[in-house]
């Protein structure tokens, strides 16, 4: 790695969880604007919340249409905006990935489980606007990072969320999961606790509750080390939940990477932490 790239890629390594750094200012302003083309605050909804971010890349589709994926970012369903993920969604687009990052309201506006309706509800934009996005509709991905990967968890084994729209876990293609929390109970984190009601929490809320021979094919990715959210307890048990039924599963376990860096290196200059996106890509480019 040159040495400018090698220092910028530090700094933000050294910043990432700290506010008045904003690395991900720092990443967005360093994604390659021909790798995609943006279609900004599209309403899959009528609330304000209710938008989301279409990147198409820019390579010529192949023959059925580029693979779609739809994000859902973090924030412990507290806080998160569609556009500090721009350097994740860029990164999948510049590898051929269509990729549609979706917000969704956040506590204190609302709990659980709203902001899974709100989920649902992009993804079914995303399975019903595939084809004339220029994505293939039969590789429609659902992927999510921390609180988000909670969101597409329980949008992909628990058909409840998909049913009012008109759709189902079975149209999907995959689940991608980072960092993902699937088996939280009972809640430590005092920004956790009101969004699911603790210490009287809603049943059937944990991912866990869900996993049957009907889940989609599933990537799951986590630092070794994660602090925030025990990949033991949430990566790695939701592996082997899904192996005892079954159900394809990749996991991956990072070592260069905390909760944050993990989907930091998408971006180009903290790729050399670990190969997220390489892995993710091929993930999604494997039948």
């Amino acid at each position: 790695m040159p040495r400018v790239l090698l220092t910028l890629a530090l700094i933000v390594v050294a910043c990432v969880g700290f506010t008045a750094c904003a690395p991900v200012t720092v990443l967005n302003s360093l994604v390659a604007s021909d790798s995609h083309a943006l279609t900004p605050s599209i309403p899959y909804g009528t609330l304000p919340r209710q938008r989301l971010d279409v990147y198409r890349p820019s390579a010529a589709p192949p023959s059925g249409g580029y693979p779609v994926v739809v994000f859902f970012y973090g924030g412990s369903w507290n806080n998160g905006e569609r556009a500090d993920y721009k350097f994740v969604a860029a990164a999948l687009a510049s590898r051929g990935v269509m990729t549609l990052v979706a917000d969704y309201r956040l506590y204190p506006a609302v709990r659980y489980p709203e902001f899974l309706e709100d989920s649902a509800k992009a993804l079914a934009y995303g399975l019903e606007h595939a084809k004339a996005l220029g994505g293939d509709p039969q590789r429609v991905f659902v992927m999510g990072h921390s609180a988000g990967a909670y969101n597409a968890a329980m949008l992909a084994f628990d058909a409840r969320w998909l049913r009012p729209t008109g759709h189902s876990p079975a149209e999907l293609a995959g689940f991608i999961g980072l960092a993902g929390p699937y088996d939280f109970l009972p809640i430590v984190n005092p920004d956790v606790k009101p969004v699911f009601f603790h210490p009287n929490y809603p049943p059937d809320s944990q991912v866990f509750d869900h996993v049957s021979a009907a889940a989609p094919k599933t990537f799951l990715g986590a630092a070794r080390t994660d602090e925030l959210v025990d990949p033991q307890r949430n990566t790695v048990g939701l592996t082997t939940q899904l192996q005892s039924v079954g159900r394809p599963v990749t996991m991956r376990l990072y070592d260069r990477v905390n909760h944050m860096t993990l989907a930091g290196a998408f971006a180009a200059p903290l790729r050399w932490l670990a190969p997220v996106l390489d892995d993710v890509v091929a993930f999604i480019n494997t039948p």
